[in-house]
C-alpha cells in the first residue's frame, strides 16, 4: 500500500506473484498460517520486506522459515528479487543498519543477530533485553537517534494485554535501561473500543512528524466481536530530542499532525476505504486487491467469456470452502477450491453479486459468504438438491434448487455448529439471475438476503449470522473476508456471476 496523506491508502502492488517461489502457499492449512509479521524497510534505494513464514503440513507439522525480499520499485509486481530463504531462530523479524553499515536482524525475545542481505545467513543470536515484564516480547524494532539506540517491543501478548514498551542504549548490543514511563502504548484495562494495541513501529513523514503505526481489535474489552481481526492504527508521536518519545492514544478519533490530502498516488490498485464495482469488463482483469484461499488456478476464473460478456465465469472445485480443519489434518486432500475473496474492511458494508446458475449435477453449489476459515464462516448459497432436500440423489432423481445457508464456528463464544437452512427457490425466480446479498447491518450480525433480479423489491432475508462465529477461534490474526463466491460440485460444470 502507498499513500501521501497517511489516510487515504492505494494498493500498489504486491510483493509475491510467483507460485514457483513459494509452493508452500498451496500445502498450509490452518488459517493461522502464512505470512506472520512483515515489516518493511527502505534502505539506500531499496526497500527490504522481511517476514517469516509459518507452515503446517500432514507430514512435518509446523515449521517455519524466513524471508528477505528486495525491490528498486515497489509499483511493479516483477521487479521483486526472488525471496531469500533463511533459518529464523525466532518470529517477528526486523532489519536495521547500523552507522557502519552492518544489518542486523532483530526478533521476538529480542534478539540481535547480524545478516548477510545477500544470502541470509545470521550470527548466533544475542539476547540484548528482558523486557519490562517479560511476557511475550514480541515485534521488536531498533532506531537510531540522538546518540541511542531505541528499542520498540510489543509485550503482555496479542490479546487484551497487549501493550508496547521501550528501552535505550548506547550500545548496540546493550545494557539497555527501561523507559519510565512504560508501556508507552496499550488500552489494556480500559473500556476503549480499541483493543490489543501491540506490535508497533516508528516512523516519521516528510514533514518531520513522528507516527506510530500498531496493530488493534475492534472488540472493546469484552472481546468478543471482531470480524475484522487485528486492523492497523496510526498515532502521533512526539520525540524531542535527547527525550523518550511520548505516544498519543488510540481512541479512533484524536488530535494528529495534518498532512495535505492527496490522492495522487501510482500504481493501479483500488483505495483501501473506496467501494468496489466489479462489472468484468472485456479485457480486464480480477481486481487486484480480490483475496484467494492458496494460490489460485487461474483456469478456473474466465473474465468476461465470450459467450457470457462482463461476467465472471467460475469453474467450481470438488473441495468445499467448510471442510473442516480437523477434517483435513486428519489426513483428507485439501485439493484446490475455487475461491475469490474480499477483505472487509468496514464494520458496516452490503455487498451483492448476480448469479445465473443452471446446474445438471445434484449437489451443485455456489453463493457468497462471510468467511474467516475453514470452521468459521456463513455461506449463503444455491444448490441443487433431490426434490425432498436430500442430500443423496439417486440417478434421475429430480432435483430444485434451495438456498442454503451454512453457519460453523469455534469462534469466541463457540458456537455450536447448526443443522444447515433448507429454503425452496421460488420457481418463477429460477427463470432470471438471482442476486445474493450480504450485509452487515451492525456491529454484532451479518444478514444473508436473497432476490430475483426480475424484481429487487421482493428481496428476501434467508438467514441471519453472528459476528462473533467470525471472531477469535482458530482465526484472530487477520479478519474475515466480507465476501466470497465459492462454487463446489461433483463434476466439472461452471456458474455465471456479474
Amino acid at each position: 500500500m502507498a499513500s501521501k496523506d497517511l489516510r487515504n491508502w492505494k494498493l500498489v502492488g504486491h510483493a509475491l506473484t510467483k507460485p514457483e517461489e513459494m509452493p508452500e502457499f498451496d500445502e498450509s492449512l490452518a488459517q493461522s498460517d502464512g505470512i506472520w509479521a512483515a515489516t518493511i524497510r527502505y534502505h539506500e534505494g531499496t526497500f527490504y520486506i522481511v517476514t517469516v513464514y509459518t507452515h503446517t503440513t500432514q507430514t512435518a507439522g509446523r515449521t517455519r522459515f524466513g524471508l528477505i525480499l528486495q525491490t528498486c520499485n515497489p509499483y511493479d509486481d516483477e521487479a521483486w528479487k526472488a525471496p531469500i530463504r533463511y533459518n529464523p531462530d525466532y518470529i517477528d523479524p526486523d532489519i536495521f543498519w547500523d552507522r557502519d553499515g552492518k544489518a542486523y536482524i532483530t526478533s521476538a525475545g529480542t534478539y540481535l543477530q547480524e545478516v548477510d542481505l545477500r544470502n541470509g545467513s545470521l550470527s548466533e543470536p544475542l539476547n540484548i533485553w528482558n523486557g519490562s515484564q517479560g511476557l511475550f516480547l514480541e515485534g521488536p524494532h531498533i532506531y537510531f537517534k540522538d546518540d541511542y539506540y531505541y528499542l520498540l517491543v510489543a509485550e503482555g501478548g496479542s490479546g487484551l494485554n497487549h501493550s508496547v514498551t521501550m528501552a535505550r542504549s548506547r550500545n548496540i548490543t546493550g545494557p539497555y535501561e527501561d523507559n519510565p514511563s512504560n508501556p508507552v502504548l496499550t488500552n489494556r484495562n480500559t473500556t476503549e473500543y480499541f483493543q490489543n494495541i501491540g506490535h508497533a513501529d516508528l516512523f516519521h513523514d516528510a514533514h518531520g512528524n513522528w507516527w506510530s503505526a500498531a496493530l488493534t481489535w475492534r472488540s472493546g474489552p469484552e472481546a468478543v466481536t471482531y470480524p475484522m481481526g487485528r486492523e492497523t492504527v496510526f498515532t502521533p508521536v512526539e520525540w524531542p530530542s535527547g527525550s523518550w518519545p511520548t505516544f498519543a492514544p488510540v481512541r479512533g478519533i484524536e488530535q494528529a499532525h495534518q498532512l495535505r490530502e492527496s490522492l495522487d498516488v501510482e500504481g493501479d490498485g483500488p483505495f483501501v476505504a473506496r467501494p468496489d464495482n466489479a462489472d468484468f469488463t472485456s479485457g480486464s482483469e480480477l481486481p487486484r486487491n480480490f483475496v484467494y484461499w492458496h494460490w489460485p488456478q487461474k483456469s478456473s476464473y474466465v473474465v468476461s467469456p465470450p459467450d457470457h460478456p462482463e461476467t465472471l465465469q467460475l469453474t467450481p472445485s470438488f473441495y468445499s470452502i467448510t471442510d473442516g480443519y480437523a477434517n483435513i489434518t486428519a489426513g483428507f486432500d485439501i485439493g484446490h477450491r475455487t475461491l475469490v475473496t474480499r477483505k472487509q474492511t468496514d464494520t458496516l458494508f452490503q455487498y451483492s453479486v448476480d448469479i445465473d446458475f443452471a446446474p445438471k449435477a445434484a449437489n451443485e453449489e455456489v453463493g457468497v459468504t462471510a468467511y474467516l476459515n475453514q470452521v468459521q464462516s456463513h455461506a449463503l448459497g444455491i444448490v441443487n438438491m433431490p426434490s425432498n432436500a436430500s442430500a443423496n440423489a439417486t440417478a434421475g432423481q429430480q432435483s430444485s434448487l434451495y438456498f442454503r445457508f451454512i453457519t460453523s464456528s469455534t469462534g469466541s463464544l463457540e458456537h455450536s455448529n447448526r443443522a444447515p437452512l433448507l429454503v425452496p427457490i421460488p420457481e418463477k425466480w429460477t427463470q432470471s439471475p438471482i442476486r445474493l446479498y450480504v450485509q452487515a447491518q451492525n456491529e454484532t450480525h451479518y444478514t444473508f438476503s436473497a432476490a430475483s433480479t426480475e424484481n429487487i423489491p421482493d428481496k428476501r432475508v434467508i438467514a441471519l449470522g453472528e459476528a462473533s462465529t467470525l471472531s477469535g477461534g482458530q482465526g484472530d490474526f487477520t479478519g474475515a473476508c466480507r465476501v466470497l463466491w465459492f462454487p463446489s460440485i461433483i463434476s466439472p460444470l461452471t456458474s455465471l456471476l456479474s
